[in-house]
């Protein structure tokens, strides 16, 4: 799977496949036309795939049938760019890159091809739902727990801190989301002692700007944590441009795990159905 983030993303389909695009909208197209997301797509081989500027979101994802031939590093194909590892070469793509593509697991179907005569793709008439998947609002709200440190913070800090929107600074990466808002205030000074984090711990630095780390994260951190993003809302925010806003609001750990189950469950679901609804396609029900 390929991530996109922004614009500027051309690729030449040299074999006729099976793709899905989901995420943020960066409206996607071949040869020009407008290509539709979240649903299974055939385009035909010798087609230009392209990405605009973003309409909702900032990250795309691109799926293929078969997946891209790269080695796995740690049992990942993902690409760690601060380290120079995983993906293809350890980097971002590049203009004249190649990327080949395993073996289909989708059996063709001796008909299916045929849909494409009239025109470069044909889509399935069927998509997951957008909506249950990605946020389009201006001001996103984003779902937390307390941080073990929240109790370090001024009763002014934690008083106002989820009442204030939150700006996302252009210094955000894959590493961690820079906001910027009234600075949150220790009670006073100290030195913390360097503990786990997770995806979606809130760490607050000396100036008092708070700092959501993201995928590429570190695995240890010495600033005080006042919150930790609630699983099912790290994909929302994955979505926020620089310049974006977002609201904390704070949940139970109770109400966190039954938002996670319910994920759970509908994923669950999701995959089934897609199973059943492939199988009207090319004829195929085996494991995805």
């Amino acid at each position: 799977m390929l991530e996109i983030t922004w614009s500027g993303l051309a690729l030449e389909i040299q074999t006729t496949m099976w793709l899905s695009i989901t995420g943020g909208d960066l409206s996607p197209r071949v040869n020009g036309s407008k290509l539709p997301m979240w649903r299974p797509v055939r385009v035909k081989a010798g087609s230009v795939l392209s990405f605009q500027m973003p309409i909702t979101g900032c990250r795309a994802y691109l799926a293929i049938s078969g997946g891209f031939q790269v080695d796995p590093v740690m049992d990942s194909y993902s690409t760690y760019i601060r380290a120079g590892i995983g993906g293809y070469e350890g980097r971002p793509l590049q203009k004249g890159d190649v990327l080949h593509t395993r073996p289909s697991n989708l059996p063709l179907n001796p008909n299916e091809d045929s849909r494409l005569d009239d025109g470069d793709y044909y889509a399935v008439p069927w998509s997951v739902s957008a909506e249950d998947y990605a946020l389009h609002k201006e001001q996103r709200r984003v779902r937390v727990l307390r941080g073990r440190q929240f109790e370090d913070f001024d009763n002014q800090s934690q008083q106002h801190w989820l009442g204030q929107a939150y700006q996302v600074t252009p210094q955000s990466d894959r590493m961690g989301y820079r906001l910027s808002g009234s600075p949150l205030q220790l009670i006073s000074a100290k030195e913390y002692i360097s503990e786990p984090v997770s995806l979606g711990t809130v760490q607050v630095p000396a100036d008092g700007q708070p700092i959501i780390l993201m995928a590429d994260r570190q695995t240890l951190g010495g600033y005080p944590k006042i919150a930790q993003v609630i699983s099912v809302d790290i994909p929302r925010i994955a979505q926020i441009p620089p310049g974006g806003r977002l609201l904390f609001e704070e949940v139970t750990l109770s109400e966190a795990e039954s938002l996670y189950c319910r994920r759970s469950r509908e994923m669950r679901v999701m995959e089934y159905m897609i199973r059943l609804k492939l199988k009207e396609e090319t004829g195929w029900l085996s494991s995805i």
